[in-house]
């Protein structure tokens, strides 16, 4: 794929990349390390683990490039380095050794929801409800992005956002509903009531 010019399509990048194509994934990394930094940094204060992040965030794109499906990289590269930082934070703690500083108290409650994201009943329901609703309410909610800035990551229109934000809202509920159907619901991933 030569030159990788800016017109070139992140998807068009990645398949590239499963076709083991390094100019590719340098053009990758180079569109998109800088914002994926900055992200981990408001999340994490220790620029030791950022850097191993988004390092790992970038090998994993290299071993499964083939497996990314749409247009844009974006939500997709995020949801694989908040997973990695969400797992390097449990070495930490296993370890004994909390290197970030310690953030106020949303930030706690941001990482119970992406701890949740992965392992809880939120991670079992989103598996339950397709990948673009659910790269939308990663944004949304995890991320806290405007609908503007979720729309401009995820490469679609605004008012698409919307909708599928109200769709993934919808399909959650129901799929959180659905693991305690004796009634008694957990907690509300998403504010309000169950």
């Amino acid at each position: 794929m030569g030159g990788h010019r800016e017109d070139v399509t992140d998807a068009a990048l990645l398949r590239a990349v499963a076709d083991g194509d390094s100019a590719a994934m340098a053009a990758l990394y180079d569109r998109h390390a800088g914002w994926l930094h900055t992200r981990l940094t408001r999340r994490c204060a220790d620029p030791e683990v950022v850097r191993e992040v988004l390092q790992d965030t970038f090998v994993t794109v290299w071993r499964s490039a083939a497996s990314h499906r749409g247009e844009q990289a974006g939500g997709w590269l995020w949801t694989l380095a908040a997973r990695r930082l969400v797992d390097a934070r449990r070495v930490q703690e296993r370890a004994g050794r909390i290197e970030y500083e310690a953030p106020v108290a949303a930030a706690s409650a941001e990482e119970r929801v992406l701890a949740g994201l992965e392992y809880g009943d939120v991670g079992t329901a989103l598996d339950r409800i397709s990948p673009e609703l659910r790269e939308v309410l990663r944004a949304t909610v995890v991320d806290g992005l405007t609908t503007r800035e979720t729309a401009r990551l995820l490469g679609i229109p605004e008012g698409t956002v919307k909708t599928r934000a109200m769709r993934a809202r919808a399909e959650l509920r129901a799929a959180l509903a659905h693991l305690h159907p004796s009634g008694a619901p957990g907690p509300s991933p998403l504010g309000g009531p169950a």
